[in-house]
């Protein structure tokens, strides 16, 4: 009989914790439900001019249950690695951060995606943990490049992505449908090489 070896990594990738100053990302867990489902109803009228559309049954339990599987079965395909936000010094969820489709061969990229709850938005909280997690990508991932893009009349988080290193590279028309409509995109992107010299002058370099 072969090995258990979904059993094995879903344990590694449980225990997974990438901790910056003010913050840590953590693997979501289904113990997350009411906390998760409390902060994005309190998030809603903020969050959704930016997300895709929400279902009628988005913060149901039943919901984020089928959630945590999709997560995941994506991190054991290796194409996503989906976070949550949590504060440092109390473990309190704050947002969350997804590593998608990610290429491997002679791409090594991924995509970008985040979220962060209102009440704990334009503190500084998500640039903290996207600090953290850079160097996960480039020196723990190995990949060699990081995308994102943002509709272009969200300047918080073009703000966001200049602030921790990324450049802006293109215009995407349609890109996709946000919030029930089809929305340009600004094209954003950070390479493991210019993301080296920032390391390299020292902290608060881009900050």
């Amino acid at each position: 009989m072969a090995p258990p070896v979904f059993r094995f990594r879903s344990r590694t990738q449980e225990e997974l914790r990438i901790e910056g100053r003010r913050t840590y990302l953590r693997t979501p867990v289904i113990g997350d439900f009411a906390e998760w489902s409390r902060l994005r109803a309190a998030s809603r009228a903020f969050l959704e001019p930016w997300e895709p559309r929400w279902g009628e049954d988005d913060l149901t339990r039943a919901s984020f249950r089928y959630r945590i599987r999709r997560y995941d079965t994506d991190r054991e395909a290796g194409v996503a690695l989906p976070l949550f936000v949590c504060l440092a010094g109390n473990g309190r969820l704050v947002g969350g951060v997804t590593l998608s489709s990610i290429r491997r061969g002679v791409a090594e990229c991924c995509s970008l995606g985040y979220w962060m709850g209102e009440p704990h938005a334009g503190k500084g909280l998500m640039a903290d943990a996207l600090n953290a997690l850079l160097p996960h990508v480039f020196d723990r991932m190995r990949l060699h490049r990081i995308e994102a893009a943002c509709i272009p009349d969200n300047s918080r988080s073009q703000r966001l992505l200049e602030k921790v290193g990324f450049q802006r590279e293109g215009y995407l028309n349609g890109y996709l449908k946000i919030n029930g409509a089809w929305r340009d995109h600004l094209l954003y992107a950070l390479v493991a090489e210019d993301w080296q010299s920032i390391r390299a002058k020292g902290p608060g370099s881009v900050e």
